[in-house]
């Protein structure tokens, strides 16, 4: 008489068919899941960048013509550009704007801010005054990580690119407009021109 049940072999093929399954539903996992950490890295990498652009256009939209006076006595322009910052306290781009709206909706009082690449790391400065007393040192801040260039142009009035600003011209006054580039660490380059009012 015949027992129900399963041969060894038939208990064998059935475990190496599910052996099988399980490696290939792992991979599966684990390369959708790696996929997944890649796009979430994309997704903060762009938005940053986003972010930092956003920021410098609200800025760069809110420029006023107002020159300064630096923390050594010397006027400076209202809108100053140059390739690299070399001193502890300066930056490649800095300029006058206007100030935040607050919650009533007043406007405060204007500002100097700035921008600079130190390492892999943009930098926001701010001033705490526009005329700086002697040992006025700016705040600053992390626009955006990962950034290996940062580049800058300057539109002026004549439809020519400088690449600093203000250029040998006096009485420049503002540029028309301002060409920002930047390298980021994965390699990709992201440009976008400002036109100031």
């Amino acid at each position: 008489m015949r027992k129900n049940g399963f041969t060894l072999i038939e208990l064998l093929v059935a475990l190496a068919i599910f052996a099988i399954m399980a490696v290939a539903s792992y991979r599966g996992l684990s390369v959708m899941l790696d996929a997944r950490e890649r796009l979430d890295l994309e997704n903060r990498k762009w938005r940053g960048v986003a972010l930092f652009f956003a920021r410098l256009e609200n800025d760069l939209g809110s420029v006023l013509d107002r020159p300064v006076r630096g923390s050594d006595d010397l006027v400076l322009p209202a809108l100053s550009g140059k390739a690299a910052a070399v001193a502890q306290d300066e930056a490649q781009l800095a300029f006058t704007r206007s100030g935040y709206s607050a919650q009533s909706g007043v406007l405060s009082a204007p500002q100097r801010v700035g921008y600079r690449l130190r390492g892999e790391t943009l930098e926001l400065l701010s001033w705490p005054v526009l005329d700086q007393a002697p040992r006025s040192r700016p705040d600053a801040g992390q626009a955006l990580q990962g950034v290996t260039r940062f580049e800058l142009r300057y539109l002026d009035h004549n439809g020519g690119w400088q690449q600093q600003w203000p250029p040998v011209v006096p009485d420049a006054g503002l540029p028309a407009a301002v060409e920002v580039r930047i390298r980021l660490r994965s390699g990709e380059e992201v440009q976008r021109v400002f036109a100031l009012s």
